[in-house]
């Protein structure tokens, strides 16, 4: 792996033990914001009132507003709560990392903070999590620079930079970046690493997610133009894993550079194409009828009591009241959905104004049912996505790995959440990350596993299928086993159980030469045989033709030779040990 990948994630690596807090004193612990020693916005007239990295640039405040960035306003990122400081332009707004206790308290998961790097380059240093109980624990984190960090992991992007010289036209980047937790714990203070070139606008403890499973979820693959939709609204059919009690649903404004507003959603059961078996019910958000969702940010709605029958299909309707001309989307969705005439259609329960079929998700990724043991969650690309299974037929392997789920009493019904993107990579980006794209592969799986596997609600289990896009497009075989190292890692130090899936074999498509094969076979030697990931499943034992091992089984094969049909989907997820699966 190369030193600019492995550097994108030193912020995590596994906390050290947790240990007895030193008997000396130190002192007291202070909120954030009274510690703020430097300003980083500026009102565009008055540049000269910020100097966030010591050559007078800063932030424009007319950018992050256009953002939706608002002084006070509390965003969501990566199931984060955090809010961007209250603070006008030319007030301090952010401190330096200097090894200030900062008084930060709750339980969960995981510590977020919302930071950039001012050095050029990734600020990397180590703090401390004091708990109640008197124990700490260490964290090491890394804040990406922020105009030259990666595009692909910023929680935020703003089109200028202000100068005492005028404003520029350049890219500025804000990041959300979460650290690991002693789970169970109460935290009562944090200490910052010692890094001045670190920025810290807020922080917070990520919760855990309890009385809450993850039935539904589609990752977002890029920001293609879509539409124009305006006064529109979208009903898409989503198809439940698990059901419960209670609902929720989560959109997601991820890549955006604008806020996105939704005038009302509603859910319903689906009884054929866009009608419903009955009256769709409105759920709300924060007890309003619709939301904005900021650039970057996510929104999840309020708990509903709706009784959501598991295998199924349900339908998710929601109205955009302005004119969208671009959206996150997940592109390969291989399911019909649709589109309305003009006006707010979410609680018809008819058919009749949808009259335009969508083939991809926009901006809902995640739909949550009350109760339950939690989540499996799938990381993978095109073959996990579903490319080649039957349209709206719920045959991807996820699916079938479900229906296998609760046809069985000997281990708990999870959740199974779909995080498969087609053309997705280990190592590289296929979608650079911003702005308006024809690309729908989505960012490496290095880069979008924060967001599509630890964020995930009341993920338990992760399964990593994926490498055949990499070899297949020049990545040695030690580059991709250096990214799947890198997400067992990462998932076990946030307690994840960890499983791999071996690579298929692709002989006969058009990239899977004979140098392609023996990568992939190196890459599958390692897999079965390090020991790095708590299970393997054996996809490529299961699907290759005995007779021809580089070469899926006939029966199996769509026919492009590098996907299998219905058949061979079916076959990955009846090999699974489900036991494999309990963490």
């Amino acid at each position: 792996m190369s030193v600019l990948v492995l550097a994108l994630f030193t912020a995590l690596t596994p906390t050290a033990p947790v240990r007895a807090a030193p008997e000396h004193g130190a002192e007291e612990p202070l909120p954030l914001e009274r510690l703020f020693d430097n300003t980083a916005v500026s009102d565009d007239a008055r540049p000269g009132e910020a100097d966030f990295d010591g050559t007078g640039a800063s932030l424009s405040a007319a950018d992050l507003t256009a953002a939706g960035w608002t002084p006070g306003r509390t965003l969501t990122v990566q199931r984060a709560r955090l809010t961007w400081p209250r603070r006008e332009p030319g007030e301090p707004d952010n401190v330096r990392a200097a090894a200030q206790s900062v008084r930060v308290t709750g339980r969960g998961d995981a510590l977020a903070f919302l930071v950039a790097g001012t050095d050029g380059g990734d600020v990397t240093g180590t703090g401390s999590v004091s708990y109640a109980n008197g124990r700490t624990s260490s964290y090491r984190l890394a804040a990406p620079d922020w105009r030259i960090g990666p595009l692909a992991t910023k929680a935020v992007a703003l089109p200028h930079v202000n100068t005492p010289g005028g404003q520029l036209t350049a890219r500025a980047r804000l990041y959300v970046v979460t650290v690991p937790l002693a789970r169970g714990q109460q935290v009562a203070s944090v200490r910052l690493p010692k890094s001045l070139g670190m920025h810290v606008f807020a922080m917070s403890v990520r919760g855990d997610t309890p009385g809450w499973t993850g039935s539904w979820a589609a990752a977002t693959a890029g920001y293609p133009e879509v539409g124009p939709w305006s006064d529109r609204t979208l009903r898409l059919v989503v198809h439940t894993s698990v059901g419960g009690p209670r609902v929720r649903l989560r959109f997601d404004n991820t890549f955006a550079a604008a806020p996105v507003r939704i005038g009302s959603a509603t859910v319903a059961v689906q009884a054929a194409g866009a009608a419903a078996r009955k009256t769709p019910v409105a759920v709300a958000f924060g007890g309003a009828a619709g939301t904005e969702v900021a650039a970057g940010a996510q929104v999840f709605s309020d708990p509903l009591d709706f009784d959501v029958p598991a295998d199924s299909h349900l339908l998710v309707s929601f109205h955009l009241p302005a004119t969208v001309t671009a959206a996150p989307v997940h592109r390969l969705a291989r399911q019909r959905s649709y589109v309305s005439e003009a006006g707010d259609h979410a609680t018809d329960t008819a058919a009749t104004a949808y009259t335009t079929v969508l083939t991809s998700w926009p901006l809902l990724t995640g739909v949550d049912v009350g109760g339950g043991p939690g989540s499996v969650v799938l990381l993978g690309d095109s073959i996990t996505d579903g490319e080649k299974s039957t349209a709206d037929a719920d045959r991807r392997w996820p699916d079938v790995l479900a229906d296998r789920l609760l046809a069985q009493d000997e281990i708990p019904h999870y959740g199974v959440l779909n995080q498969g993107i087609s053309a997705n990579r280990v190592l590289s980006d296929r979608y650079p990350g911003d702005d308006v794209s024809t690309d729908t592969g989505g960012v490496s799986a290095l880069h979008r596993f924060d967001r599509d596997v630890l964020a995930q609600t009341s993920a338990r289990t992760a399964v990593v299928f994926q490498g055949v896009n990499d070899v297949r497009w020049g990545a040695t075989a030690d580059e991709v086993i250096a990214g799947l190292h890198e997400l067992a890692d990462r998932g076990h130090a946030r307690g994840l159980r960890m499983l791999a899936a071996t690579i298929l074999p692709c002989e006969g498509e058009t990239r899977c030469t004979a140098a392609v094969d023996a990568e992939r076979a190196e890459v599958n030697a390692w897999i079965r045989d390090a020991g790095e990931f708590d299970g393997v499943l054996d996809f490529d034992g299961v699907a290759r033709d005995p007779g021809h091992p580089a070469r899926l089984l006939p029966a199996y094969d769509s026919g492009d030779h590098l996907h299998p049909g219905d058949a061979g989907l079916a076959a990955l997820a009846e090999s699974v040990d489900l036991r494999l699966l309990v963490p």
